[in-house]
């Protein structure tokens, strides 16, 4: 099987030993208490997971700052997005041990403890200067620079041992996987050869023949269907929903022991080429050989090139990344051929030789009642769309 990311061994930082969790769960009681944010709780179970390996914690500023402008750590360690504590708490020392509470779940428990290295204080223009290079822009209305910018000036860093994997198990019990579960199963299956396909949004037919295709293009044992189940922009359809119309799509329309359904415990950033060089890291770390990127991967609004996040890999040093890219084109229904391709395999096609329909627009007929034509979507993935559009707007 591939190797993780930067070690032979993949290191999640989740404390599985029952007796030593219990007493770091009872040494946190005399711990300082900080209830970190959502992006640095999702850090934390991305850490537990091993989808962060080789990572031990939260970085320092100098490893922020080095990441986000030259995608590698001041030692070295080639890394697409800083992966930091931002809190506005100011009363944390350096030096000592502190328990991290998470915001998001009822009573705030302990999530994980972290020695606290360093504490820095963090300029307004240095986080900018790691925003503008995650995210390729400042403006306030790209969520994921709103959020980052909203996080703190204070950054702690040091190593964390992680005590529970958030809301994600119970919340999502049949779906939520670490990296180490997922090697685990490709390797129960006799999987080698895997290709990862990322989604935050339920898939259509143009996104189910792409995984189709990839398969097949690559001749793999495999695909692993991998959702996010983290914070989402408004707007954007919950996790439940999503892993519902998903399962119903691979249940009907693929073959028995192709497709593995999971998902991952982090919340969006919507960095477009950065977040697409981090999916990959971390479907390597799970055990995938291959990642799908297609048109905008991870993107928002009009902010990235339709392709900058194949492009981006281009910066990726030579033999950094073990895991290869599937690099996809647009896809769309061809009503001349009949089936979903790839747009650029088809220079004879016009506009209108395709099934082109857009997000607003499916929006609109779901949330009427009219199924989007079969072409577009399977009509059992677009019934349990329709339901939450519907059930939406009478809620409204």
């Amino acid at each position: 099987m591939i190797k993780p990311f930067g070690s032979d061994q993949l290191n999640p930082l989740y404390v599985s030993d029952d007796a030593q969790r219990a007493a770091l769960l009872e040494e946190a009681a005399s711990l300082p208490q900080l209830t970190v944010n959502s992006a640095a709780a999702a850090n934390a179970v991305m850490l537990a997971g091993g989808y962060f390996n080789p990572l031990t914690g939260y970085m320092n500023l100098a490893d922020s700052l080095s990441v986000a402008k030259d995608m590698q750590t001041t030692d070295g360690l080639f890394w697409p997005v800083p992966i930091v504590n931002l809190t506005d708490d100011t009363s944390i020392k350096a030096g000592g041990r502190i328990a991290l509470r998470d915001p998001n779940v009822a009573g705030q428990p302990v999530l994980a403890i972290m020695d606290v290295v360093a504490v820095e204080a963090v300029s307004d223009a240095e986080i900018d200067i790691m925003a503008e290079n995650i995210f390729g822009t400042l403006d306030g209305n790209h969520p994921g620079v709103a959020t980052f910018k909203g996080l703190g000036r204070t950054m702690l860093s040091g190593p964390i041992q992680v005590l529970n994997f958030s809301y994600f198990k119970n919340e999502f019990p049949e779906t939520f996987r670490t990296a180490v579960e997922i090697r685990d199963e490709i390797a129960s299956r006799g999987w080698e050869k895997v290709v990862a396909f990322q989604t935050r949004n339920p898939m259509h037919r143009a996104h189910e023949e792409l995984c189709r295709m990839a398969m097949e293009d690559l001749k793999a044992d495999g695909i692993l269907i991998h959702m996010l189940l983290g914070k989402l922009k408004a707007g954007d359809i919950p996790a439940d929903v999503r892993d519902a119309a998903i399962r119903k799509m691979v249940e009907l329309y693929f073959p028995a022991n192709t497709v593995m359904i999971t998902g991952y415990g982090f919340d969006m950033l919507y960095a477009g080429p950065r977040e697409a060089v981090l999916h990959a890291v971390f479907r390597q770390n799970c055990g995938c050989t291959h990642l799908i990127v297609g048109r905008d991967h991870a993107g928002v609004g009009d902010y990235y090139g339709g392709f900058d996040a194949q492009v981006i890999f281009d910066r990726v040093p030579t033999g950094a990344l073990q895991l290869e890219i599937y690099k996809a084109d647009h896809t769309a229904y061809s009503k001349k051929l009949n089936r979903v391709v790839m747009m650029k395999d088809a220079p004879d096609h016009s506009k209108d030789d395709f099934v082109l329909l857009s997000g607003t627009k499916v929006r609109e007929m779901l949330g009427q009642g009219i199924a989007p034509p079969p072409e577009f979507s399977r009509p059992e993935v677009a019934k349990i769309l329709s339901d939450y559009y519907q059930a939406l707007d009478n809620a409204g």
